[in-house]
């Protein structure tokens, strides 16, 4: 007999169990920390701020609005926030007339400013930059004792080094010239220079140039490619606090300068006269044109002041 095959039935197919993942449970968001203000609470800090705006910017408009009103009027007890009769008048006497005789003009006080303001600025960056450096990224005996002498120096007023400084100039044969002042006023801002460059220089990391060392670069390239274009707000801030105090300095300059040597602070003063009247109106002119190249110079740098200090050291 011949034997017959029977197919085996095909086993039955077990389905996979699938594993279903619930999706993850969204966290609620976190509320903000203290209450939420109330409109009249946004309302009340934006008169605030209006009424600080106000109070800050007043002085300054009533000096422009004074610059063009005829003295006879300035004298008047009747004031007007808009001059009635506005006149160049006291801008053409601030700008070419001598104060007093002997004294020098306006142009020549500008210039004189100017130059100093160039000299203090540029040396006081130089020398607060390389101590900034020594301080925040190098450990050497004396360190701490240095920090705290720059804060003790700072708390000195100028005024009780008057005739110290004084006493120096004149053996040093500088009074009366260029290179005593600005080296008063660069001693002056060195202090509060070299304290606020070495927060900018230890706020950025040495990281950054141990990377660039890494990837080929040598060590003073790693700085000047690296570190140093991250240090530009701080420059600036420096520069400007530096360029402020020179320009507005006013007692060294009266005492240690004179005739047609005087800086614009101390050129402003001569308008005082104890034989004639003050003439207020070119007064109020010459002090609006001091003020316009402290504005010019703030609108050129406040963009760098205003940059990060670490843009871009993220990006690849």
């Amino acid at each position: 007999m011949s034997s017959v095959i029977v197919p085996k039935a095909p086993a039955a197919v077990v389905p996979e169990t699938v594993a279903i993942v619930a999706p993850p449970a969204k966290r609620p968001k976190a509320q903000p920390l203290g209450r939420v203000r109330s409109p009249f609470a946004r309302v009340g800090y934006n008169l605030i701020a209006v009424v600080v705006f106000v109070c800050s910017a007043f002085p300054v408009y009533w000096m422009i609005n004074l610059s063009f009103t005829p003295g006879d009027q300035i004298v008047a007890r009747d004031q007007s926030l808009i001059p009635r009769e506005p006149t160049f008048v006291n801008y053409i006497t601030a700008w070419t007339r001598p104060a007093n005789q002997g004294q020098t003009d306006f142009p020549n006080a500008m210039r004189m400013s100017l130059t100093i303001v160039i000299i203090v600025v540029l040396a006081a960056l130089l020398i607060a930059f390389v101590a900034s450096i020594a301080l925040a990224r190098f450990q050497f005996r004396g360190r701490k004792a240095f920090i705290v002498a720059i804060l003790v120096v700072q708390m000195i007023p100028g005024e009780g080094m008057m005739f110290t400084v004084y006493n120096l100039i004149d053996d040093m044969h500088l009074m009366n010239t260029l290179i005593g002042l600005s080296l008063v006023h660069t001693a002056a801002v060195i202090p509060f220079t070299i304290w606020t460059l070495r927060g900018f220089v230890a706020g950025v990391p040495a990281e950054l140039e141990e990377a660039a060392q890494i990837d080929g670069c040598s060590k003073p390239g790693a700085f000047w490619r690296i570190t140093f274009p991250l240090l530009a707000p701080g420059l600036v801030s420096t520069g400007i606090f530096a360029f402020m105090q020179s320009w507005n300095e006013f007692l060294m300059a009266l005492l240690l300068m004179k005739g047609h040597n005087l800086t614009l602070p101390a050129w402003l003063n001569s308008f005082q006269s104890a034989t004639e009247a003050t003439n207020y109106g070119a007064v109020m002119a010459a002090s609006t044109l001091i003020c316009i190249p402290v504005v010019i110079f703030f609108l050129i740098v406040q963009g760098r002041m205003t940059g990060g200090l670490v843009s871009g050291a993220v990006k690849g």
